[in-house]
């Protein structure tokens, strides 16, 4: 499988998320619910990841997963434990801290980032911020299905 990977660009100049994954500042990805949520334990070492900015329908970057964590039930403390031993590579702002302090988190690291010509992305109705796919083809105009969630589900 290979997943869509919406990425924020809230905060100041600079702090884009995608920026950051180009430039190699950011090297891990994290979502988090207070529950198991797509893409806890849906996303594996070796599937490739594509990035694109939120706002825009352009799929732009793309990576190779080397290594997911997945957990469940964390206690305050150990989101906090856990989101800290892994800020060098998550390279999170304060208040993308204070989004991502949920007990249910998948942190997923990646590696081989490069950025592509750019895809014009197909949005369909109520899309989450995380897809997961058969290939990338199937959101991209032109080539596009209509987005199936069976492979969302858990």
């Amino acid at each position: 499988m290979v997943h869509l990977v919406y990425c924020d660009n809230a905060g100041k100049k600079g702090e884009h998320v995608l920026d950051k994954i180009l430039t190699g500042t950011k090297t891990m990805v994290v979502r988090g619910a207070a529950g198991r949520k797509i893409p806890h334990s849906r996303v594996f070492e070796g599937e490739t990841l594509y990035f694109m900015e939120k706002g825009t329908l352009q799929i732009s970057a793309k990576a190779a997963v080397k290594n997911v964590q997945n957990y469940v039930k964390l206690s305050d403390e150990e989101i906090t434990q856990v989101l800290e031993e892994n800020q060098p590579k998550l390279n999170l702002s304060d208040k993308q801290k204070q989004r991502w302090h949920k007990k249910c988190l998948c942190l997923v690291e990646f590696e081989h980032v490069e950025a592509i010509a750019p895809l014009e992305f197909d949005h369909q109705g109520n899309m989450d911020d995380w897809l997961i796919i058969e290939k990338i083809e199937d959101v991209v105009v032109g080539t596009s299905i209509p987005y199936n969630y069976e492979k969302s589900k858990f």
